[in-house]
């Protein structure tokens, strides 16, 4: 938890990621402050960098990209983690980047047209210095993404 945000800080939040377009009056009915409290608070966590931004949620597949893979990124004894995330993030096709732990040194989230594009895809990341190998999951449907944790909105 972020040293400084409360748990005023935390709902706020919580009905932010619900409706990042909802008014400070809104947000104040819904946390129990006034509009200019709020405004005050939200303008403090954006300037802590604890909200880092705002944005349209837009189905993919209606703006042509139809098909979501999940690659794990399996790196080279030699590899450079910074190098490899650094050239991960020059593809526009990989949406998402994560370290995580175990065999894979990343797992990224691909979003392309085709599977003839994905598979174009696949042999650039494997073109990666630093890239051994992928293992790559085809997402056959999305039954949720993106769900904000809004335990604290609820008051548990």
């Amino acid at each position: 938890m972020v040293t400084g945000v409360d748990a005023l800080d935390r709902r706020i939040i919580a009905a932010l990621r619900l409706n990042g377009r909802a008014t400070y009056a809104e947000l104040g009915r819904t946390v129990g402050l006034s509009a200019s409290s709020v405004h005050e608070r939200v303008g403090k966590l954006e300037a802590a960098g604890v909200i880092t931004g705002y944005h349209a949620v837009v189905d993919p597949s209606t703006v042509g990209l139809g098909v979501t893979a999940l690659v794990g990124i399996h790196p080279t004894d030699t590899a450079e983690s910074e190098e490899v995330a650094d050239a991960l993030a020059d593809l526009p096709e990989v949406e998402s980047c994560y370290a995580v732990a175990g065999d894979e040194a990343f797992v990224v989230k691909v979003r392309v047209a085709t599977v003839d594009e994905l598979e174009q895809t696949l042999g650039r990341l494997r073109r990666i210095t630093g890239v051994a190998r992928t293992r790559t999951t085809v997402v056959l449907s999305t039954r949720f993404e993106g769900r904000p944790n809004n335990r604290e909105l609820d008051g548990a």
